[in-house]
């Protein structure tokens, strides 16, 4: 493919994932728009990498889809504690968090 369809298709991707967080306020949809922003992210990665001939793209998807598995295994108990205090996953019902 060419390298600037996957350029605007990864931009499409995380700007979906920048509105999916300014304007939904469900704590679900929010760590599901932040995982797009990371495939996002990985996809210019896999792209670059490809057209360059050189690994170290796929080294930092590596450590991406790490820290996605980590942030979605905390998030998620997060939200689910949360929940069970609060009946509710709206993020504006959460004031607790504030110090």
């Amino acid at each position: 493919m060419n390298l600037a369809v996957i350029l605007i298709a990864s931009l499409m991707m995380f700007a979906i994932g920048i509105i999916g967080c300014l304007i939904r306020r469900n704590a679900l949809i929010f760590f599901l728009c932040i995982e797009m922003m990371l495939n996002a992210a990985n996809l210019l990665f896999v792209a670059f990498a490809n057209q360059w001939s050189d690994i170290n793209g796929l080294v930092w998807v590596f450590f991406v889809l790490i820290v996605a598995a980590a942030e979605a295994a905390v998030g998620l108990a997060i939200v689910i504690s949360l929940f069970r205090s609060k009946r509710s996953v709206d993020l504006d019902q959460y004031s607790d968090l504030h110090y």
